[in-house]
């Protein structure tokens, strides 16, 4: 296949990048500004501006551009960044996929805030629309793929807490978790999310030659609480886990409204649709995974 990439240098796009060009794929990287290399093609998602002669040579759509959700401090400001850089550029690709009538796969970005806060509640891909600025994000986010959905195949990428060395949440809790500082976040018993970033890429080429549509929770199997992923964390450098937790106030203070809607609430939700459409995890559990990450 050929694969038309945004987002291409955030740390899916480039891990994804790689892996289909081992794979024996083409891949075209669509950049902002001008193109710099033989693989690269111009669009501007701020002005919703994609042509779709770029599209004409292209299979399937892999779209991951936006701003990211924990780079800043939630200003109303940035909040609008957030919002803007994820509903422009998917309509941008939306529409010159629809205008093109080339692509027949469109896997575009999404993220595990479409749920809200889950609480306990072990939740798939049926579960409804929460509450919260991130989940009206993911709500617009996902309906900004509509001018392609008469047109081509469309799997929307809820992603969960990726595991990765350069990946900005486990990146800061090694550094806390290597000062012997790791201690659970808050009540420390919400549910997160995760997956190993080998997994995602896995996921994301398993979608591609499958007849995936609709919403994929691309997480692991086995979510864990904040205070055991904590635990794990600590004991993959290993460390102590540190005996206080950090309370809620001091992470709002810190983090503002993000801590909220990024850190306190809960999620704890299953691979179902991955599952069924017969993929198998490289790291299903945590230890292991985080051995293999670091």
């Amino acid at each position: 296949m050929k694969v038309a990439i945004t987002g291409a240098s955030g740390l899916i796009g480039a891990a994804l990048s790689g892996q289909l060009r081992l794979e024996g794929h083409g891949v075209v990287r669509f950049v902002r500004g001008t193109p710099s290399a033989p693989d690269e093609r111009p669009w501007d998602p701020a002005h919703r501006r994609l042509d779709p002669a770029r599209l004409d040579d292209v299979d399937a759509v892999v779209h991951l551009a936006g701003a990211g959700v924990a780079d800043k401090r939630w200003t109303p400001a940035y909040k609008d960044v957030i919002l803007r850089s994820r509903v422009d550029g998917t309509t941008a690709v939306a529409e010159a996929i629809a205008a093109s009538g080339r692509p027949t796969v469109l896997l575009s970005a999404s993220a595990v805030g479409w749920y809200g806060d889950t609480g306990d509640r072990v939740t798939d891909e049926t579960g409804p629309n929460g509450q919260g600025f991130l989940a009206e994000v993911c709500r617009a986010w996902e309906a900004a793929t509509e001018p392609a959905q008469t047109h081509c195949r469309v799997a929307h990428l809820r992603t969960g807490y990726v595991l990765a060395k350069d990946a900005l949440g486990l990146a800061k809790q090694l550094r806390v978790a290597r000062l012997g500082l790791g201690a659970p976040l808050g009540s420390g018993r919400q549910w997160t999310s995760w997956i190993t970033l080998g997994d995602e890429i896995r996921a994301i080429t398993h979608l591609l030659g499958s007849d995936v549509q609709g919403p994929v929770n691309l997480v692991a199997p086995h979510p864990v609480t904040n205070h055991d992923l904590t635990a794990a964390i600590n004991r993959a450098v290993h460390r102590p886990t540190f005996p206080l937790p950090v309370p809620g106030f001091v992470l709002r203070t810190a983090l503002g409204p993000f801590a909220d809607e990024g850190v306190l609430i809960g999620q704890r939700l299953v691979p179902a649709v991955l599952q069924t459409s017969g993929f198998t995890f490289t790291h299903p559990d945590l230890d292991a995974a985080l051995v293999s990450v670091l």
